[in-house]
């Protein structure tokens, strides 16, 4: 059987990362690439028998080209700390490894925000390259967000859902949201994007119409509503930010 190496991005990810390990049983080994964490998450990843490499983190996509090097396997399933692999998921990931003319597999995920399972506004199937040939793929450096996968060879869909334990609260959301603004309007500005004065707002009521009308986010209602809002701000900061540049 073809060997499978499970790889855990993390920073002071002590919280989540105990119960994301134990549901990554089925992989023949578990590396946990870690941004230098503060907290206690490469003890607990050592403890738990999993492989640690500390690398200084610039952005997503150069993290997980860096760990794809880290590792000799066969393929590679990459998951975050706060998401889980179902039995079901498990199970179809090691049959998907024996397919020999698949180089990446798309994983839909269900995204708890809030702790309520999100299936509108955008946030399902939400599907996300994880499962891969680490020969068969890099991650776009000019992408430092919301990183885009360049993959050689064909790619194909898994069936069963990724469980994402996304946004416990309102203040991790914009928290992590801020983060990523950042990122997003550093990439823009590399691209050789510029914002106008006024698309800061423009932008930021396209998201929320986008969010909440167009992916139908008003069937949740107020869940919709408030996770439209919330992106939409996101999308303010993004805008700000490369406007400031």
């Amino acid at each position: 059987m073809p060997l499978l190496t499970a790889i855990v991005l993390t920073l002071n990810e002590a919280a989540h990362l105990p119960d994301c390990l134990a549901s990554l049983a089925f992989a023949d080994a578990v590396l946990v690439f870690d941004s230098f964490s503060s907290d206690r998450t490469t003890e607990i990843a050592g403890a738990a028998g999993a492989r640690v490499v500390q690398h200084a983190f610039t952005d997503y996509a150069a993290q997980r080209n860096a760990a794809l090097d880290a590792v000799q396997s066969d393929w590679v399933f990459f998951v975050d700390a706060d998401e889980r692999v179902p039995a079901q998921l498990a199970q179809e990931v090691r049959s998907a490894t024996m397919q020999p003319d698949v180089a990446a597999w798309w994983v839909p995920r269900h995204n708890y925000i809030l702790g309520r399972l999100t299936l509108h506004a955008g946030w399902f199937p939400d599907y996300q390259l994880r499962l891969l040939r680490p020969d068969c793929v890099r991650y776009d450096s000019s992408r430092p967000v919301h990183e885009l996968a360049l993959v050689t060879g064909a790619s194909a869909q898994l069936a069963q859902p990724l469980i994402h334990l996304n946004y416990a609260t309102i203040r991790e959301f914009v928290s992590k949201q801020r983060v990523y603004a950042e990122l997003a309007a550093a990439g823009m500005w590399q691209a050789g994007k510029r914002a106008r004065a006024h698309q800061p707002l423009t932008m930021a009521l396209r998201q929320f119409y986008w969010r909440f009308v167009t992916l139908a986010g008003w069937r949740m209602g107020w869940h919709g509503a408030l996770l439209a809002l919330l992106m939409s701000h996101s999308e303010w900061l993004s805008y700000s930010s490369l406007r400031r540049r």
